[in-house]
C-alpha cells in the first residue's frame, strides 16, 4: 500500500472538537468513518452515549442534519481523488471504517473503488497520522461457504463467494488486512464480522439498495403474505445495529484484536420468517426462483443481484463466543425482534436525518 505523507499536527489537522479539551486528553477521542449509515448512526450514538468516550469525529460524503452529543462532522470522500485523509485522523485514539457502498451491483468496477481502494487510502492514513487502534467493519459475506447445521468461529476461511460482488470486496479488503498487521504490528487491527444488520431507521434505505423502490413497504405485514419460500440454504443470521454498535465500542475503547464473530439468537429461516408474517413456508427449489430474481435484475426491476442471493444461501452460521468472552458483548435483541423492528420501519418508512437513511 502506496502511504500519503505523515500530517502535521501543528497546521494541517482539523480543528478539533470543542468536548476534546486541549493538551493531553484523558478519554478517547475516536474518528468513525462512514458515520451516516446503517451502522455508522448507531456506532456514533452508541459513542456519544458512552462517559468513557471523549469525542467523535463523524466523517461522511454528506453532512447530516443529526447532531448528537460530543460529535463533529466532517465531509470527507475517502475514494480516490478525495483529498488527504490522514489530517482528519490526527490525534485519534481510534478510527472505526465503515464506509462501504452496496450500489450499483451492475458497475462493480464503482463499488471497488469505495469499498477496496477507498479502504486502501484509509488504512494509509491511520498509518501516516499514528493512530494505534483500526477498528474494520467486515461481514459475514467475507466468510467461504459454509455450514447451516453448526456454527463456525473467526477460523474459518474468508474467501467469499467470488461470483458476488459484495463478498469478494470484503474478502479482499481481509487480504488488505492481513498485509496491514504484517506490516505494522504496532497498530491494533479489529475486524467485525456481523450477520445482516437491521434496525427501524435504516428500512427505507435497504429497501432502496436491496428490493427497489417498488417494493410496498406497506404491504409487508403479518397476515397479507401468504407463504414464505422455503429454500435449500435459506437459513442466515441477524443482529440489531444498535447491538453490533455495542461491539464496536467495546472493540474501541478496549485493547482488544483479532476479528469477532456477531450475530443474534434464533438463525432465521422459512418457518421462522413465517411465523414473524403470519405465513406459511412453502417448500420451493431453488432454481425457479433464483432464475425470477436474475430476469427482475436484468430487468432493472430489482437492484439486488442474483449473486448475492446464491451467497446468501452459502453463509455459514456464525458462533459468537469470542465476542462473548473477549468484548463482554451481550446482544439486546433477538434476531426476531431486529427482523420486527426492520418490517416495522418498512410499513412507516422509517429512516433519519441523514443522507443514507434519508425516508
Amino acid at each position: 500500500m502506496t502511504q500519503i505523507p505523515r500530517a502535521e499536527r501543528s497546521s494541517e489537522s482539523p480543528s478539533p472538537s470543542p468536548s476534546s479539551g486541549a493538551g493531553s486528553r484523558p478519554v478517547p477521542r475516536i474518528v468513525v468513518v462512514g458515520a451516516t449509515g446503517n451502522v455508522g448512526t448507531s456506532v456514533v450514538r452508541a459513542l456519544a452515549a458512552d462517559p468513557s468516550v471523549g469525542s467523535v469525529l463523524g466523517l461522511a460524503r454528506r453532512l447530516p442534519a443529526w447532531r448528537p452529543d460530543k460529535t463533529d462532522w466532517r465531509s470527507v470522500d475517502i475514494e480516490p481523488g478525495g483529498g488527504e485523509l490522514a489530517p482528519y485522523f490526527v490525534g485519534a485514539d481510534a478510527v472505526i471504517h465503515l464506509a462501504w457502498k452496496f450500489q450499483p451491483t451492475r458497475d462493480p468496477a464503482e463499488t471497488w473503488r469505495t469499498n477496496v481502494l477507498g479502504s486502501i487510502r484509509v488504512f494509509d492514513a491511520v498509518v501516516a497520522a499514528g493512530v494505534p487502534a483500526l477498528i474494520q467493519a467486515s461481514s459475514v459475506g467475507a466468510y467461504s461457504p459454509g455450514p447451516k447445521d453448526r456454527r463456525v468461529d473467526e477460523s474459518w476461511p474468508t474467501h467469499g463467494w467470488p461470483q458476488a460482488a459484495y463478498c469478494r470486496e470484503k474478502a479482499y479488503v481481509e487480504r488488505l488486512l492481513d498485509i496491514f498487521e504484517r506490516t505494522h504490528p504496532g497498530i491494533r487491527v479489529v475486524r467485525m464480522r456481523p450477520g445482516f444488520l437491521f434496525k427501524r431507521e435504516a428500512a427505507s434505505e435497504q429497501r432502496r439498495i436491496f428490493a427497489g423502490r417498488l417494493l410496498p413497504g406497506r404491504l409487508v405485514r403479518p397476515g397479507l403474505i401468504p407463504a414464505v419460500p422455503d429454500l435449500q440454504g435459506l437459513r442466515f443470521q441477524a443482529l440489531h445495529t444498535d447491538d453490533a454498535a455495542a461491539a464496536y465500542v467495546a472493540a474501541a475503547v478496549r485493547p482488544v484484536h483479532g476479528a469477532f464473530n456477531l450475530a443474534s439468537e434464533p438463525p432465521l429461516d422459512a418457518p421462522v420468517l413465517a411465523a414473524v408474517l403470519d405465513a406459511r413456508p412453502l417448500r420451493m427449489p431453488t432454481a425457479p426462483v433464483r432464475a425470477a430474481l436474475a430476469t427482475a435484475w436484468r430487468l432493472h426491476f430489482v437492484p439486488a443481484s442474483p449473486d448475492l442471493f446464491d451467497a446468501v444461501l452459502r453463509l455459514p452460521l456464525l458462533d459468537s463466543s469470542r465476542a462473548h468472552e473477549v468484548l463482554e458483548w451481550e446482544p439486546r435483541h433477538t434476531s426476531v425482534e431486529a427482523v420486527e423492528e426492520f418490517l416495522a420501519g418498512l410499513r412507516e418508512g422509517a429512516g433519519m436525518a441523514t443522507a443514507p437513511l434519508a425516508a
